[in-house]
């Protein structure tokens, strides 16, 4: 059937009523446009069908899909042509009789109008559009929030946790079976950038190695309700153990004699400082940050700025050019960018010119910037989240256990659980020994409260020692056959060795059964404490059996590269007698490591009135 023949055709019942039928158009249009009808009955209603209708007859398309031409249109769509039009509309006929409501052919399934209570069929349509499009930005928000994560998730970059040989056991679990949490934070002097050389200086070292120039470690107590943090200062000598690089196979020999701690990151990479650091503390490390010059500018930025004191005008340069570069007026200023990188640089004008004024000047900083994260909107207001978030992942170099944005997250959250006052910031112990420092008896202590969990702030109740593992790894050997060393170790920095007291202790031994125990007189070490060093897990049992029958506590009992085999060192406290007596345990912090409250928000940086200006 063509066109011409659809108009003016009306093959349903009651349409010679064509008058009635207008007026209960009129009547019915609840929805008129512009006083037009119905806007989307005009069509139906008239003498031909619309090509919506089923039955209704088309040459394309149904009608009310844009553009597609139809038997006859929808009256009120654009250019819509009608078989017959309603006699309330242009061209239609005054004195047509509408025809009665009749229904749509039985398969559309539909009234031919709206009956009373059903909502209008433009509104369902406007609903349905509605829902289509919020569902559509859902879905591109959806996507675009994972191409986002995954985009931050790239920012991050990789390496290597641990590259040395000896590793360090995991702490036992206590009764709730919690586990403290060990990170190692690293700042790279890396000047491998442009932005690097810029806020880095030193030109003549541009591409050079680059240097662990801080380094600290932050302990986060088992039950989450302390946290401990010790930095080591770069100048700190210690003995680099060897490191082989995971990404190219090359070996990093163990250093010849003790060198500067700093050096480690030359070695294959932070998980060479990682390496140090274990060797050094006996304590398991389970992560490490690192970030460079730009990510600490980054950052700080990021937050909004770090408020820091000092007490006295300063400007950190000497007369041939060295130092930060650091300008304050006396007072409380915050800082961040290139001036918050300058604080944390800076030696010459802060107290005696050391790298210890420096890392008391940085645990200030960093006691200030948990304050401010904590106490301001920073981390409710997106935009500053969202900037954080990039800025903290393009700076940070991290290990495979903290290399998602999640990971990096759940890290934050279980940090963000302690309070500011149950956080103390310390350095490592240390003697001037030349313009280099070394560990002392005191750092000995400070990692022995660490290894053992015990909060620096002497705000724990009172805790038992580490009995360590019931069961060894590997059970020890028959007492006869068990190969033991014994060092007199009782040398003091105010005492010499005791006489004698390798062999005396040695024969002790092999009165209780231990035949192979020998006295080796060729070393003489310095140790405030007996104890047993063992050097792999499967002698830890013959280690502990040695320490049982003299009476060593568990505590006492180390894994070290140090030595080849089970080995005794007495220490000071056993410089007479035959029977061992351990020491009242002295858990409290050194005065020596220099604690700083996390709460104290009155420290203040004294300068040198060398450096001042008015």
């Amino acid at each position: 059937m063509t066109r011409g023949s659809v108009q003016g055709e009306d093959t349903r019942e009651g349409g010679s009523n064509a008058p009635e039928r207008a007026e209960a158009v009129r009547k019915d249009d609840d929805n008129a446009v512009d006083g037009t009808g119905d806007s989307e009955n005009a069509g139906e209603e008239s003498g031909g069908q619309t090509g919506r209708e089923a039955g209704g007859e088309t040459e394309g398309a149904a009608g009310d899909e844009p553009g597609e031409e139809t038997g006859g249109q929808a009256a009120d769509e654009p250019g819509g042509e009608t078989g017959g039009q309603a006699a309330d509309e242009p061209g239609g006929k005054p004195g047509d009789t509408p025809r009665e409501k009749v229904p749509r052919a039985e398969a559309a399934g539909e009234a031919l109008t709206e009956t009373p209570g059903r909502r209008p069929r433009r509104a369902r349509r406007v609903l349905r559009l509605t829902a289509v499009g919020l569902a559509l930005l859902l879905a591109c928000l959806a996507g675009a929030g994972y191409l986002y994560y995954e985009h931050l998730n790239g920012n991050i970059q990789r390496d290597a946790l641990n590259l040395g040989d000896s590793k360090v056991a995991a702490p036992t679990p206590n009764a709730a079976g919690q586990t403290p949490l060990n990170i190692l934070v690293i700042g790279s002097d890396a000047r491998d950038s442009e932005e690097n050389q810029q806020l880095g200086g030193a030109r003549e070292t541009f591409g050079s190695t680059p240097l662990a120039d801080v380094q600290m470690l932050v302990h986060l107590s088992a039950d989450r309700s302390n946290m401990s943090v010790v930095s080591m200062p770069r100048d700190t000598l210690v003995e680099i153990p060897k490191c082989t690089d995971p990404d190219d196979g090359e070996v990093y020999p163990a250093s010849d004699g003790r060198v500067m701690t700093n050096q480690s990151l030359g070695h294959g990479g932070p998980g060479c400082t990682v390496a140090t650091w274990q060797e050094l503390t006996g304590i398991h490390i389970d992560h490490f940050v690192m970030v460079d010059f730009a990510g600490v500018v980054s950052m700080a930025d990021a937050v909004g700025g770090v408020p820091v004191c000092v007490d006295a005008n300063i400007h950190s340069r000497d007369g041939q050019g060295h130092g930060s570069g650091l300008k304050l007026a006396e007072g409380t200023h915050p800082v961040k960018g290139e001036q918050a990188l300058q604080w944390l640089r800076t030696r010459y004008g802060f107290e005696d010119g050391s790298d210890l004024a420096r890392a008391k000047a940085q645990h200030m900083y960093l006691n200030s910037m948990v304050r401010t994260l904590r106490e301001n909107a920073t981390l409710g207001n997106p935009n500053k989240l969202r900037r954080l978030a990039e800025e903290a992942t393009a700076a940070l170099t991290v290990d495979p256990g903290l290399d998602t944005v999640k990971k990096l997250y759940d890290l934050s959250d279980e940090l963000r659980r302690v309070k500011p006052e149950r956080i103390t910031m310390t350095t490592m112990p240390n003697r001037y020994v030349g313009a280099r420092v070394e560990p002392t008896e005191d750092a000995e202590q400070l990692f022995r409260l660490v290894r053992e969990d015990i909060a620096l702030d002497g705000k724990d109740a009172k805790k038992k020692p580490d009995p360590g593992p019931t069961t060894p790894a590997d059970p020890a050997d028959p007492d006869d056959e068990l190969a033991v060393q014994v060092r007199n170790g009782t040398r003091t920095d105010e005492l010499g060795a005791a006489p004698g007291r390798a062999n005396t202790v040695a024969g002790l031994l092999v009165d209780q059964g231990f035949a192979k125990a020998v006295a080796d007189s060729s070393v003489l070490p310095s140790e405030d404490r007996t104890v047993v060093r063992y050097p792999s897990t499967d002698l830890e049992g013959d280690a502990r059996r040695v320490a049982e029958v003299l009476g060593i506590p568990a505590g006492s009992v180390l894994r070290s590269t140090e030595v080849s085999g089970v080995t005794l060192v007495v220490g000071a406290d056993w410089r007479e007698g035959t029977a061992y007596k351990a020491p009242e345990a002295d858990d409290s912090t050194p005065e020596s490591a220099e604690a700083l409250n996390g709460a104290d928000d009155d420290a203040c940086m004294h300068v040198d009135p060398s450096f001042t200006w008015s």
